[in-house]
This record gives C-alpha cells, sequence and structure tokens, in this order.
C-alpha cells in the first residue's frame, strides 16, 4: 500500500537559536484542568462503549470552559466563596442500535463522574463537590457519524481533516522547563512540601548559554501559618529547583514566585493549590501541547487534542503519532540531530492514508540526507500502518496530551 510519505532537510536546530522561549503549565493550571476534565470525559465514555457495546462510538468534547471562582486566602486558612465554574461541551453517541431495539447512554452522568474522578485524582484541596460546579452540554452526534462507527472496517475513516506536529528531541531548555514542573507536582515533593500547589508554571527563556526560568507556584494558605513560614518554605522550594537545574549544561537562574510583594503583604497565597478559584479561567486546547510543552520557537499544531474521541479523530491521532515518529527517528536513525514530522489528514479518508506524512530534519554535519532518507520515510510508513495502537496507548494514559 503506497502512502504519501514526504522527507526534507532543515538548516538548524531550534537550540542553535541565539534567543528560544518555552512554557510548561502545571496539572493545576486552569487550562490544564479543564484539558484534563474533557479528556477524562473522553475516555469514561469510550469504556463506558466498550464494556457495553464493544465498540468506541463516536464523540468528540473538546470543548471545555473554566470559569474562575472567588476565594479568601489567609495564613492559616481560607475559603472558597464562589465555586468553580466547568463546562463540558461536545457531541456523543446517546443513542446505540441494538439488533430491533435502541440503548440509552447517560452521556451526562458519565461526563459529571469523569470531571469529578479527574479532580480528586489530580488535586488535593479541591474538592469537585463543595469548590466546583459541573455542567455539561454535550448534545448527540450526527446518525451518519453514528452508522460510520457501527462499520466493522479494517481502517476507521477520518471525521476531519486536520494536521499533526511532532518533534524531537526536546532541547535542553525544554527538558529543564519540563523537569522542573514535574519535580514541583511529583508525589514525593508534595509529601515534602505540601503548601506547593498543583498550579505551577514554568517560563524559560534562553539566551546563547543563559536560562532564566521564571516559576509560579499557587500556595495552600491552610499549610502556612505566616508570612514567615512562607518565606521560608519559598527558600526551600528554591533550593530544591536550583539542585535541579545544576545538572544542566545551561547556566540556570531561577526565579520563584516573583510577583510576591511582602512589603505590601501580597502573596501567591491559595485555598485549593489553583489560580482557578480567584478568577483565572481555562479554555480546552488552550494549554501545554500534545508533548506537554508550549514551544513557540517550534513547529507544532493548534489543535486541542484533549476530549476528542481516540478512534478516528485525526486532531487527536496525527499529533500522537507525529511525536511518536519524530522520537523514533531521533533516536533511531543515526546522523539526526532534530526531527519534525508533519501529518496532514483528508476526511473520509483512511486514517493511515494521510493526504501527506512529511518528516523535516536537521542532519549532523557530514551526514547527507540521501543516506538517511530511506531509514526516516520507512519509519513514517510503519507508524502509519500501526497507527490502531495508538487508540489503547491514549485509553491508557500512556501518552502525553496536555
Amino acid at each position: 500500500m503506497n502512502r504519501s510519505i514526504h522527507s526534507e532537510q532543515l538548516p538548524d536546530c531550534v537550540s542553535d537559536l541565539q534567543v528560544e522561549i518555552v512554557e510548561r503549565k502545571g496539572i493545576g493550571h486552569p487550562d490544564s484542568i479543564i484539558d484534563g476534565a474533557c479528556e477524562a470525559v473522553s475516555i469514561a465514555l469510550s469504556k463506558y462503549y466498550l464494556d457495553n457495546f464493544d465498540v468506541i462510538f463516536h464523540h468528540n468534547v473538546d470543548k471545555g470552559l473554566l470559569v474562575g471562582g472567588k476565594s479568601h486566602a489567609v495564613f492559616g486558612g481560607g475559603r472558597v466563596i464562589d465555586p468553580i465554574f466547568i463546562l463540558v461541551a461536545g457531541r456523543a453517541t446517546d443513542v446505540v442500535p441494538v439488533g430491533n431495539k435502541t440503548e440509552e447512554v447517560p452521556v451526562e452522568s458519565i461526563a459529571k463522574e469523569a470531571v469529578a474522578n479527574y479532580i480528586r485524582g489530580t488535586m488535593r484541596f479541591l474538592d469537585p463537590v463543595k469548590h466546583t460546579k459541573v455542567e455539561t452540554m454535550i448534545r448527540a452526534g450526527s446518525p451518519d457519524l453514528v452508522a460510520v462507527f457501527l462499520r466493522k472496517q479494517a481502517m476507521p475513516v477520518a471525521n476531519d481533516t486536520s494536521v499533526g506536529v511532532g518533534f524531537a528531541p526536546l532541547s535542553e531548555t525544554e527538558k529543564v522547563v519540563f523537569s522542573i514542573e514535574q519535580l514541583l507536582n511529583s508525589s514525593k515533593f508534595k509529601k515534602k512540601y505540601p503548601a506547593v500547589g498543583e498550579d505551577v508554571k514554568v517560563m524559560g527563556m534562553r539566551v546563547g548559554k543563559k536560562l532564566n526560568a521564571t516559576v509560579a507556584a499557587a500556595m495552600v494558605s491552610g499549610q502556612i501559618k505566616d508570612a514567615s513560614e512562607y518565606a521560608s518554605i519559598i527558600k526551600d522550594v528554591r533550593e530544591e529547583v536550583d539542585d535541579l537545574v545544576a545538572k544542566s549544561p545551561l547556566d540556570v537562574n531561577v526565579r520563584l514566585n516573583q510577583g510576591d510583594d511582602p512589603k505590601r503583604g501580597s502573596y501567591y497565597l491559595t485555598v485549593t493549590g489553583t489560580s482557578a478559584e480567584q478568577g483565572d479561567d481555562g479554555n480546552t486546547g488552550r494549554g501545554n501541547r500534545v508533548n506537554g510543552l508550549i514551544s513557540p520557537m517550534r513547529q507544532y499544531s493548534m489543535e486541542a487534542t484533549a476530549g476528542k474521541n481516540p478512534v478516528n479523530h485525526t486532531g487527536k491521532l496525527y499529533n500522537a503519532v507525529a511525536v511518536h515518529a519524530a522520537e523514533q527517528i531521533a533516536d533511531e536513525v543515526k546522523g539526526v540531530r532534530e526531527c519534525y514530522v508533519r501529518i496532514l489528514s483528508r476526511i473520509g479518508s483512511p486514517i493511515d492514508q494521510p493526504q501527506i506524512a512529511s518528516a523535516a530534519i536537521v542532519l549532523e554535519k557530514g551526514t547527507k540526507m540521501s543516506s538517511v532518507k530511506a531509514e526516516v520515510e520507512s519509519i513514517l510508513d510503519d507508524q502509519l500502518r500501526d497507527i490502531r495502537n495508538i487508540t489503547n496507548l491514549i485509553l491508557e494514559k500512556r501518552i502525553i496530551l496536555f
């Protein structure tokens, strides 16, 4: 089977640029919370469909909105005054034909339970009952799309014309930014510093070999007795991050909670560990890209991956496949310094037959494109042939989507 496979050479790596900017929004950031809520609903619906009908039916719940609440955080306590409003919207199959009758799917209850469970599993101090109000506006999918999923075709057909983009390997700047957030939100770190909330945002700016990392970490007011203890915790956390980034070949300068103004008694305090409790809002697809980073110097897709169905929505599948393919090319093909993979679907075509799957390669000095072209394109072809494997990886949460 012939596929539209392409590869070309690029002149420079992102690490060769004089300036590089990278961002990572942690799991408690409002954009990440709503991404996670939408993806939780998609996974819950997928598992319900599989358990009851042995097939994942049409759904796309990738339109989510988080409206920040109102809170009063003070050292030693505080309270949430108005709850965070979470809305998950989209389409889902709510009636399934079974023989001569139909069965209804309790889409709304599945969705609300999924969001609540996601929050419980992600946020330590954000109570989904007391601190949030969850609503859904998930309408029925069109009959023709339901029918498509009932067919036992060998390969699903794309339900959208969309592009997925992935790159590898991560630059040193990207590695540092990602690792800082992962450290602060690790379970081990939370046990040691329970006052550090899940809303962690890291912004890295590299100029030459110098990297400035600005870190904003929402602090949990009920875990801090006064301003003196706050300052002590910030100092200790800063030292932990400094120890982490000391392993980097870059000269990293870390600044933590720079918005604090002790003279005015202003600190980054929250009751629940997220800025979403006090007016900060979130939208699905506005946060991290499919590899968990926002890298504006890179090629990437603006598709919102969270909430899209994992069977035939190429806005989700192609981003995941592109990252996998780029990582394999960068790891296995000798002479490749950096790789970008771009995959474009066409609605109605089999998902393993995109309009084009294109790899753009930065080569090591002395390596010719002709020497790597066949291996690169073979990897692209293999990844597309095995594209259905991505669905299970998504359902098992083994792929970073945001």
